[in-house]
C-alpha cells in the first residue's frame, strides 16, 4: 500500500472517533466520564465489547496460531463463555447492589483500606503494563508500513497516537468509548470477513466449500486430552472461566463498560448477549487462520517463522488493496479499542480510589484532566521503554509478569464473596506480593517437581487460591 493511502485510511479512522467523541459528549457533566450517567444501551456495549476484548495482540495472533496449536484455544473460548455468565450471575448484582464507580470500593467495604488500596494498585500496575504492551505491539506495525517510509520516529508516532486517544476521551470518557467501541468493532469485523470473502474468491471457493475445508483440515482439531500439555482441555477450559471472572469481572477496565448501563437487568442482557457473540467472533477468527494456512499451502507460499507474521504478510502482499486497507482499520481498532478503554479506566481508579474524589461534583473535572494527562504520558514512557529494551524475550516476560497479578484479585474477591470472615487487613498487602513470587517458582519449576507437568493459564488459579489460603489464615468469623 501507498504511504498516501494510509495515511488516508489513518485520517479518516480518527475523524470518525472525533465525531462521535463530539456528539457523545454534549450536555456531558463532571459524572459522566465516570459513569456515563448510566444512560448505555445494553445492546450498545455487547457490541462494544467485542472489539474491546479483541485487542490487536489477539487480532494478529490467533489466526496464525492455528498453525502451532490448532483450534486448542477454542477450549479457552468455551470456559470464556461460562465465566461470562457467571459475572453477569454473581459480580453484576453486588456491584449495582453496592452503585459502585470503581469495583474495588467493594474490597474496602468488606474488608478494609489496605485491602482496597491493594486491590486498585494491582490493576493499575496491570492495566497501565498490558495497555502499554498492547498498544507497543500495533505501534510497531504502523511504524513499519507507513511512518518509517516519512522518516518519523517511533517516539513520535507513540506520542502522537496517545495525544489522540486523550483527546477524544477527556471531555465524556467512558461514554465516549462506549460508542467509539461499536465503531471499532465494526471495522474489526468487516476486516475478517472481507479477507474471508477475497481467500474464496482467489482459491475459486463458496461458503460451503469454505466451511467443508476447515470441518476437515487438521488444524481444525480442538481438544487435548493429554493431560501434561499446557493445552490440555480441562486446564485450558477452567483458566478460561478464572481469567474471564479476573480480567472482565475483576477488571475495572472491562466492568466500568457495564456499569454504565441503566440498570443491572440490562447489564445482565449486555453480558448474556455478548457471551454468544463472543464465541462466534472467535469462530470467524480460527475459521480466517485456517484459511490462510489453506492458502498459503495451495499458493506455495512460505510460511513465516513467526505465526504471529502469518495474517499481516498475507493480507499486505497477497490479497490486494482493498484487504490491505481493511487489515490496517481491523488491527488499529482492535488497538484503540482496547487502549482507549484503558485510560479511561485508569484515570477512573486513581480518582476514585486513591484521590477519593466525588464524580458528581464539577470541581472533580480538574483533578480528573490532570490524572487522564499523567496516566497517558506514563504509558507513553513505558511504550518507549519497551522499544529501548528492544529484546521481545524480555518484553513479553514484563507482559507475562503483569499477567501474574490479577491472582490477587481473583483471591480478595473469592474470598469476600464465599465467606463470612474477617481478614486481618494489614496482612493482605504482604499475602497479595508473596503469592504471585510463589507461582512464578512453582511455575518455573513445575516440570522438575511434577513428572513432567506444564502450567498454563490455570497458574492464575493457583495464585488466587494461595491469596485465598493466605486470607483464611489471617481471619477470623465475623
Amino acid at each position: 500500500m501507498s504511504t498516501t493511502l494510509v495515511l488516508v485510511v489513518i485520517l479518516g479512522f480518527f475523524s470518525a472517533l472525533f465525531l462521535i467523541s463530539w456528539f457523545s459528549s454534549r450536555n456531558s457533566n463532571s459524572e459522566t466520564f465516570f459513569t456515563g450517567n448510566r444512560e448505555s444501551p445494553w445492546y450498545l456495549v455487547a457490541f462494544g465489547m467485542i472489539g474491546a476484548t479483541i485487542s490487536g495482540v489477539t487480532f494478529i495472533s490467533v489466526p496464525g496460531e492455528v498453525g502451532s496449536s490448532a483450534w486448542s484455544y477454542f477450549q479457552f473460548i468455551l470456559g470464556n463463555f461460562v465465566g461470562y455468565w457467571v459475572i453477569a450471575l454473581v459480580l453484576l448484582p453486588l456491584y449495582y447492589k453496592r452503585n459502585l464507580v470503581s469495583i474495588y470500593t467493594y474490597l474496602d467495604q468488606r474488608f478494609g483500606l489496605r485491602s482496597y488500596k491493594t486491590g486498585s494498585f494491582f490493576f493499575i500496575l496491570s492495566q497501565t503494563i498490558g495497555a502499554s504492551f498492547r498498544l507497543y505491539l500495533v505501534a510497531g506495525v504502523l511504524q513499519i508500513s507507513f511512518f518509517d517510509a516519512l522518516g518519523v520516529p517511533f517516539w513520535v508516532t507513540v506520542l502522537t497516537t496517545i495525544t489522540l486517544i486523550w483527546l477524544y476521551t477527556f471531555k465524556a470518557g467512558i461514554k465516549t468509548v462506549v460508542w467509539t467501541d461499536t465503531l471499532q468493532t465494526l471495522f474489526i469485523l468487516v476486516s475478517v470477513v472481507v479477507t474471508i470473502v477475497v481467500i474464496g474468491k482467489q482459491l475459486d471457493m463458496g461458503f460451503g466449500e469454505m466451511v467443508t475445508t476447515i470441518s476437515n483440515h487438521p488444524y481444525s482439531e480442538v481438544f487435548d486430552w493429554d493431560w501434561q500439555s499446557g493445552t490440555n482441555f480441562f486446564k485450558q477450559f477452567v483458566a478460561g472461566i478464572g481469567i474471564t471472572i479476573v480480567m472482565t469481572g475483576l477488571d475495572q477496565n472491562m466492568m466500568q463498560k457495564n456499569l454504565t448501563c441503566k440498570n443491572q437487568k440490562e447489564a445482565q442482557k449486555n453480558l448474556f448477549w455478548f457471551s454468544f457473540s463472543f464465541v462466534g467472533t472467535n469462530l470467524l477468527f480460527l475459521g480466517l487462520g485456517v484459511l490462510l494456512y489453506q492458502y498459503a499451502e495451495q499458493m506455495g507460499i512460505s510460511i513465516p517463522e513467526r505465526t504471529d507474521d502469518m495474517f499481516p504478510l498475507l493480507a499486505i502482499k497477497y490479497f490486494g488493496t482493498a484487504v490491505g486497507v481493511f487489515f490496517l482499520l481491523g488491527i488499529t481498532a482492535a488497538a484503540y479499542s482496547s487502549a482507549d478503554s484503558a485510560l479511561t479506566a485508569l484515570t477512573t481508579a486513581f480518582c476514585i480510589d486513591f484521590l477519593k474524589v466525588n464524580p458528581k461534583l464539577p470541581s472533580t473535572e480538574k483533578t480528573r484532566i490532570k490524572v487522564h494527562i499523567i496516566f497517558s504520558f506514563i504509558m507513553f514512557l513505558v511504550i518507549v521503554l519497551f522499544r529501548i529494551i528492544n529484546d521481545e524475550s524480555v518484553v513479553n516476560s514484563v507482559f507475562t509478569v503483569a499477567g501474574y497479578t490479577y491472582g490477587p484479585l481473583l483471591g480478595l474477591f473469592t474470598f469476600g464473596i464465599l465467606t463470612n470472615r474477617n481478614t486481618k487487613d494489614r496482612y493482605v498487602p504482604f499475602i497479595s506480593v508473596l503469592s504471585p513470587v510463589l507461582c512464578y517458582i512453582v511455575s518455573s519449576n513445575s516440570e522438575q517437581w511434577l513428572g513432567g507437568y506444564q502450567f498454563g493459564f490455570e497458574l492464575l488459579l493457583l495464585n488466587g487460591f494461595l491469596v485465598f489460603l493466605g486470607l483464611w489464615i489471617f481471619s477470623n468469623k465475623n
